[in-house]
């Protein structure tokens, strides 16, 4: 098997080619296949190093590499798309545990139907009514 580095096409032995197969590059330091966005640009040593390993090494300023995310910027992202997704989860776990449950219980299990339906009428119009401000947050926290 041979890559052509041009069209970054894979040939097999026997001549067939492997049209539209995307070959992604491996990083030299972690050995973890990413885009090739995700690399800093460079000969000799920071030659296929991912912006990740760059940094750590000492191979690039954090400020030099956009695609890299500081630990701060990963948790305020974490924590973004929890706060954005929590009451979807919290949704459906409430109706797992009514349907496996919560029908045996004979004075909760009316209310307990009765919250659940009205959250899942809320949170998909929330969900949608909140949709800019998570772009709006998104796109202040990332670099």
């Amino acid at each position: 098997m041979t890559i052509d580095p041009v069209t970054r096409t894979v040939a097999l032995k026997d001549n067939t080619r492997l049209v539209g197969t995307r070959i992604m590059p491996v990083c030299r330091m972690c050995k973890q296949n990413y885009p090739q966005a995700q690399f800093i640009t460079g000969n000799g040593p920071r030659y296929q190093v991912c912006s990740r390993c760059g940094v750590e090494n000492g191979l690039a300023d954090p400020d030099d590499t956009p695609q890299f995310y500081s630990d701060e910027t990963l948790n305020a992202r974490l924590s973004l798309y929890t706060r954005r997704h929590l009451p979807w989860i919290s949704v459906l776990i409430g109706w797992f545990l009514f349907l496996s449950i919560g029908r045996g219980i004979e004075l909760w299990s009316g209310l307990f139907f009765g919250v659940l339906a009205i959250s899942s009428l809320i949170v998909p119009v929330l969900h949608l009514m909140g949709a800019t401000r998570f772009q709006a947050e998104l796109s202040r926290i990332t670099p």
